[in-house]
């Protein structure tokens, strides 16, 4: 069982309270706990949390910006740095399914798994769901004529979205189902684009050699007021669908 952070502080010990807290919060990141874009909580409730001044943690948080792990965004809060180059692109958040229609291309969706569940820890993370809560686990695999797609791991907060789970997804779309049945108003999204070898269940869904390259899109979407409420895992057939961003210098 996962400790909390606030079992790490041992007051009896001769080590610094604050860099006890440093070495808790290091531990998680670096175990994939607490996964690149990971936001921490404020600083007055994370110092509640660990029942320390706000001087002693900001100290621990400064430790770990100065060593790369976290940084501070003004407004935003404090995140878990990516270890990889990631430069932005600023475009329309718009879903595959809403770029299909766009495009003319007749597209069948098929639900693998539509269930509640634990999830991950690094998805529990990054979507801010307290240890113990469930989200609702969708699959799905897209195909059109030529074949399959794309294969979608979709993770959606059910405190935002109660009874979802009973949703047709191969008629009805996610985000439509949250911004028409739920009224959320979806704002904006971070997504991390690479290229992986087709393995297991991602090369049997889209018909690929084991070890085939495919474009892997990873997704974070939140709401007008900052709230995480969905995160993906997608998988796109390269050889049958490419991504193009049309973007502007202005």
């Amino acid at each position: 069982m996962t400790t909390t952070l606030s079992e790490v502080i041992n007051r009896d010990a001769p080590t610094a309270i604050h860099v006890q807290i440093s070495e808790g919060i290091r531990a998680r990141i670096l175990s994939g706990e607490w996964p690149a874009h990971y936001r921490l909580k404020s600083e007055p409730e994370l110092a509640n949390d660990l029942g320390v001044s706000r001087g002693t943690l900001r100290r621990a948080i400064t430790t770990l910006i100065e060593e790369g792990l976290l940084r501070q965004v003004r407004g935003r809060g404090t995140f878990v740095i990516s270890t990889t180059i990631e430069p932005a692109i600023a475009q329309k958040l718009s879903t595959l399914s809403e770029d299909f229609a766009h495009q003319g291309i007749v597209a069948t969706t098929k639900v693998l798994e539509c269930s509640l569940e634990t999830p991950p820890a690094p998805v529990a993370a990054l979507l801010e769901v307290p240890q113990g809560g469930s989200v609702l686990k969708l699959v799905r695999l897209r195909s059109a004529e030529r074949g399959p797609l794309v294969l979608l791991y979709n993770y959606v907060r059910t405190d935002l979205a109660n009874g979802i789970e009973l949703v047709d997804f191969e008629e009805k779309s996610l985000f439509g189902t949250l911004e028409g049945t739920y009224g959320l108003r979806i704002a904006s999204a971070r997504r991390t684009f690479s290229a992986q070898p087709a393995e297991g269940d991602v090369a049997d869904h889209l018909n690929l050699e084991v070890g085939a390259p495919v474009q892997y899109l990873q997704q974070v979407t939140y709401l007008s007021d900052d709230r995480p409420v969905e995160y993906s895992d997608v998988w796109i057939h390269s050889g049958r669908l490419q991504m193009t961003s049309l973007l502007s210098r202005r």
